[in-house]
Order: structure tokens, then sequence, then C-alpha cells
């Protein structure tokens, strides 16, 4: 990740209502995964850092005690509130904070996890942090997966000719895109590991509608990055993706590496 860029709070602003449309769910064969790895037992506490809408919280929620979702954009965490009503799921707590702001008197957790979100953070700040916050026994789970796959090259081309040839991200840009190397920084930090699990990859049919809103789920052609020119960007996009109206994706594996 280039060193100029920094986090600012419209990095998903206007992608929240769209997350859950347009991203894969995560399977349930990953609650029974980490179930069957961890030994989860309906009891301890999950914190889910960078939540979102709630993806893998709510997934995760079942197999403990109470279930902490935080994220820095306030109205992901309402629309992981809405989710979590429809689905009649009560043990979560949604809290509005950046993840360098922990632990945050949050308490300690059995199970620590980031989901596609670690790399937006102060990673060597907030891994120290999450390191004090297991309880005995605890660990931190790094959840490599892709929820949404393009369907076509051609996508990419169009956001480009909108926004323009460099990746962009809140009010900054990404031309070498985000950042690797976590298990230096997970070590560092006083983490032992990692144990690796995966969960294979899948098929997944999308429609149009769906595909829109997947793009606009993206950090990189949130809808407030078009400005005035969204709507022009939907019909667009739309008008590309309708020859086909539906379309057939396979998702790659999913990945966890437990420290």
């Amino acid at each position: 990740m280039a060193d100029a860029w920094e986090w600012d709070p419209t990095l998903y602003s206007g992608s929240a209502g769209y997350y859950a449309r347009g991203r894969a769910a995560y399977p349930p064969s990953l609650a029974g995964a980490f179930a069957g790895e961890l030994g989860l037992d309906g009891t301890g506490r999950l914190l889910d850092v960078g939540c979102g809408p709630g993806s893998l919280t709510l997934l995760l929620a079942g197999s403990f005690a109470e279930a902490v979702g935080l994220d820095a954009d306030a109205d992901m965490l309402a629309e992981a509130g809405r989710l979590a009503a429809g689905a009649g799921v009560r043990n979560c707590r949604w809290v509005h904070r950046r993840a360098e702001e922990l632990p945050a008197g949050l308490g300690r957790f059995r199970l620590v996890t980031f989901a596609q979100s670690f790399h937006w953070f102060d990673r060597p700040r907030v891994a120290a942090a999450v390191h004090g916050m297991l309880a005995p026994g605890g660990v931190c789970a790094h959840v490599g997966a892709s929820t949404y796959e393009e369907v076509d090259p051609a996508i990419t081309e169009l956001v480009r000719a909108y926004l323009g040839p460099v990746r962009r991200a809140g009010q900054g840009t990404l031309p070498d895109g985000t950042a690797g190397g976590e298990a230096d920084i997970f070590r560092a930090a006083g983490f032992r590991g990692p144990r690796r699990f995966d969960v294979p990859g899948r098929v997944v049919t999308r429609t149009a509608d769906e595909v829109v809103a997947g793009v606009f789920s993206l950090s990189s052609s949130a809808p407030h990055l078009f400005g005035a020119r969204r709507a022009e960007f939907e019909a667009d996009l739309r008008r590309l993706l309708a020859p086909a109206g539906t379309f057939t994706v396979r998702l790659r594996e999913i990945s966890v590496r437990l420290w």
C-alpha cells in the first residue's frame, strides 16, 4: 500500500445498502469449519474487526455467547443491525469505532476475526492491541476470501473510464493496491502460528442487479466516487450487463489463518 494513502470516513461511503446484495454470503460450511477447528460450543465472545454489515459476525454469532462487530462506518453498522433483526440474531452488539481505538474497553475474546478488513488498518498497532484482548487460549483469525468476483473485464474498463486508471480508495488512491506481509506483522505483535484451514470455493449465479450492487459495494467504485455521474455510470453498467442477464462465477477458496 502506498505510504501516502490515509484512511478517511468516505472509504465505503454509500456502499452499505449494496453490500449484502452485491457480495456472495459466506457459506455455512465456514461456520462449521471454525467450530470444528476451535471447538466452539456457544460460550465465550467473538470480536469481528471491520465487520461491515456483519457478514461474518452473523454467520459465527451462534457459536458464541456474545458477538461484537466493530466498524468505523455507521451506515454499515446500521445495515448489520437490520440484518441481525431480520435473521432473529439477538446476541450481537455493534460498536462504532475505528480499529485503531482498540482495546476500547471491550474486554477479552475467545476469537477475534479480520475478514477482508485488516489491510485497511494501522496493522502493527491493531495487531498489538488485539493480541492483548485474547482470552486465555484465544485465537485471532485472518480470513482470506473473495465475496465478489467481476463477471466481465469490461466492468473494470467502464469504472476506469469514469474514475481514471488508478484505483480509488476514499479520498486517496492505491496505485500499488493494498499491502501484504501480514505474517510478519502478526509475529511482531506476539502471535504464534499460523495454523491454516480452507473452505472450498464454490460457483454462484448472479443477476444483473446483484452485479451492480457488487460494483457499488467495492471501495474502488463506491457510489460517492462517481459524484453527479453516479446514475449515468449505473445506466452504462446495466447496458453492459443486459445481454447476458445472469452470470455464473466461481469464487476462490476461503483460507483462514489462525494465530
